[in-house]
């Protein structure tokens, strides 16, 4: 089975960490968010990947190549113009003559794609879709199915007072090519908003996976650094980036000073250097990070490739070219330097 990542968005929520790059490409725990996704895939067997991108699309092929340094075969589609969900999956159509999986590419999941295939396959079905449970649907896709567990209905973003379900479109489908036909070529189309519910108008089947995996939409700086937290405290089980409770995961070739202290979890990339007296808790430190001494990183998340003076203070702060505050305050020394995550030479 191939797989397509939709990641033609601009993550506009996400700026200004979406200023210079797409939001597939925000780091996820040092490494960018597609790739951690493809990881995933690969437990499956999924190794033969494309990538649709519109938003600057050269970070991500710059990034991934053709796959084989990831152990994939990597093909890219780029859109002249935003063509929505469902204009995206008949761009690259060309590419599937079976099954297929697709992806948005701004999730981050530790769905069980082989249980997923498995009901695809039993429920002789035109298209399988992923839902997960959130506790306010309003600013998702609400999906209604029956007791068999088939689609009955799709309500994009009920308002708040309604009486819709809990169970939304997680973004995560499985295609039969006979879909394909259902939409237009060179057309914007919304696959949520007219391609799914025409297939249920003309007698098509969908079927609903309940999944009871981790989901995060990482749509804002907020969710950003709650998926960090939920990969370090377990709740998110990534491949290769277990925790257990009060540990620190160290890279190669760090260099620590034996007077600084950890708390909580704590994830510290390769070529990191640390100065004196130095406290970091519950944060995420980057590769190529040099970290001055009497500094203080509480819920924070420091990029690749930063360098931060002594004595600077981060309290739930991203730090990229430029911090980013999601409440309280920083303080970085003002002749502190830095330099943007490099996806060509990570």
């Amino acid at each position: 089975m191939k797989a397509l990542f939709l990641a033609g968005g601009k993550g506009l929520r996400l700026q200004p960490l979406t200023n210079h790059l797409p939001k597939p490409m925000v780091p996820i725990m040092n490494k960018p968010l597609l790739e951690r996704t493809m990881t995933n895939l690969k437990k499956s067997g999924i190794t033969q990947i494309v990538i649709s991108s519109c938003y600057q699309p050269q970070f991500i092929k710059n990034y991934f190549g053709n796959g084989e340094r990831f152990g994939l075969e990597i093909k890219y589609i780029v859109e002249d113009k935003p063509l929505g969900t469902g204009g995206a999956i008949k761009k690259a159509g060309y590419e599937f003559n079976d099954s297929f999986i697709v992806f948005n590419a701004d999730i981050l999941s530790d769905i069980d794609i082989d249980q997923m295939f498995d009901l695809h396959r039993s429920s002789n079905a035109l298209a399988t879709i992923a839902t997960t449970q959130v506790e306010n649907p309003s600013a998702y896709g609400v999906i209604e199915s029956d007791e068999n567990g088939y689609a009955l209905s799709f309500v994009e973003k009920p308002s708040p007072e309604s009486n819709a379900c809990k169970s939304i479109n997680a973004g995560i489908y499985i295609f039969e090519p006979e879909v394909l036909n259902a939409i237009p070529i060179e057309s914007v189309v919304s696959v949520e908003r007219e391609t799914f519910p025409g297939i249920l108008e003309n007698g098509g089947k969908i079927a609903v996976y309940n999944s009871s995996c981790y989901w995060m939409d990482i749509g804002t700086i907020k969710k950003y650094l709650q998926a960090h937290a939920d990969i370090m405290s377990g709740k998110c089980n990534l491949v290769d980036c277990k925790l257990s409770l009060n540990s620190i995961a160290i890279g190669k070739n760090t260099r620590i000073h034996p007077d600084c202290k950890f708390s909580g979890q704590v994830y510290i990339g390769d070529n990191v250097v640390m100065g004196a007296k130095t406290t970091i808790s519950n944060s995420v430190i980057g590769n190529n990070v040099s970290i001055g001494s009497a500094s203080t990183i509480v819920g924070s998340i420091v990029w690749n490739g930063i360098c931060l003076n002594s004595k600077a203070n981060l309290f739930e702060t991203v730090v990229t070219e430029n911090p980013v505050v999601l409440k309280k305050t920083y303080a970085l020394p003002s002749e502190s330097s830095s330099r943007p995550y490099d996806y060509t030479s990570a």
